[in-house]
């Protein structure tokens, strides 16, 4: 499939990656969102809290966030508002611990951990009767978004097709660039925000969470190597970075699938742009904006931006 030329125009002021990724994400408020909030159980004696916007349509999207976000992040109640309000119905759920309340197990959320998209999918297909499905995912939960829809017999039939912005495709790519001092304040704030989770959990579950020593985490790859790796089930961070990686599953999406990554997101590094595998598989689009940074998109003008805009666009033209 050719390469999506991307209609994309920010603001004169916003051509800076950082610029257009923190202000959105510190300074847009968007009024109106009620969601109405379910708590479902996972098989692992877990609990996900999924919230609705349920106005009897027939069509249905499921909207995942990034790392340590949450459904009410300002990218997920702008998308749940346009949504919404062009007759889909909403559900915005959120990773274990991101909810406003820590998860019951040891365990956290990941990039690979697509068997909770899947339970929050099962659950849907079991209480609903939607006759399409779509999935968006904003940077971690579009990595969540491809996975799910990579991977075999994962996917049901009423799932119609998927949007990602601004995803780590190659995860080993995001984090060497997060590495980067340039890019420092990024890393020091997602990892303020771990830290804050894992005292909790370390309280909750002493001997199998340790606290201990998270002065010496300076990078991703610490926490990863600390955290994430041994609580999930893998070897270290570069096992991790290899196995949950989005760019594994790609070649076997076969739903149309949109990917927007803007060339100036601080985030990602060039294995992220897989200009190469899109442009010869026909059910990928890959849009890259030379503007937009990461989860920003922000317009000149208007209540929502670029991404809510381009996700409606995509679901009217192909489901």
């Amino acid at each position: 499939m050719p390469l999506v030329k991307s209609s994309y125009k920010p603001p004169f002021w916003m051509r800076n990656g950082h610029i257009a990724t923190i202000i959105p994400s510190t300074f847009r408020k968007v009024e109106g969102v009620q969601y109405s909030r379910e708590r479902i159980d996972t098989p692992d004696d877990d609990f996900l809290d999924l919230d609705w916007i349920n106005n009897g349509n027939d069509s249905l999207v499921i909207i995942s966030h990034g790392l340590e976000g949450s459904s009410n992040r300002p990218y997920m109640l702008g998308m749940a508002k346009y949504m919404s309000e062009n007759k889909l119905d909403v559900l915005a759920w959120n990773c274990r611990s991101c909810s406003g309340e820590i998860n019951r197990q040891a365990r956290f959320y990941h990039h690979g951990a697509t068997e909770d998209l899947e339970t929050v999918i099962d659950h849907v297909l079991k209480t609903s009767d939607y006759q399409s499905i779509v999935l968006v995912g904003f940077s971690m939960g579009g990595s969540l978004t491809i996975k799910y829809l990579g991977e075999s017999d994962s996917r049901p039939d009423v799932v119609k097709a998927g949007i990602a912005f601004s995803i780590p495709v190659s995860l080993k790519s995001s984090v060497d660039q997060l590495t980067n001092s340039k890019t420092g304040f990024y890393k020091r704030r997602f990892l303020r925000k771990l830290e804050e989770k894992v005292k909790l959990k370390a309280e909750t579950y002493p001997g199998l969470v340790e606290y201990n020593g998270f002065d010496d985490i300076k990078e991703f790859e610490d926490f990863d190597n600390k955290y994430t790796a041994p609580i999930h089930g893998f070897k270290d961070a570069h096992d991790f970075y290899k196995r949950a990686s989005a760019g594994n599953f790609l070649p076997q999406v076969s739903v149309p699938l949109l990917i927007c990554n803007a060339v100036n997101d601080p985030f990602l590094g060039e294995p992220c742009y897989p200009y190469d595998l899109c442009e010869r598989t026909e059910n990928l689009y890959l849009e890259t904006p030379k503007y937009g940074g990461h989860v920003g998109f922000q317009l000149p003008k208007g209540v929502y931006n670029y991404m809510e805009k381009r996700a409606l666009k995509f679901v009217k033209e192909k489901v």
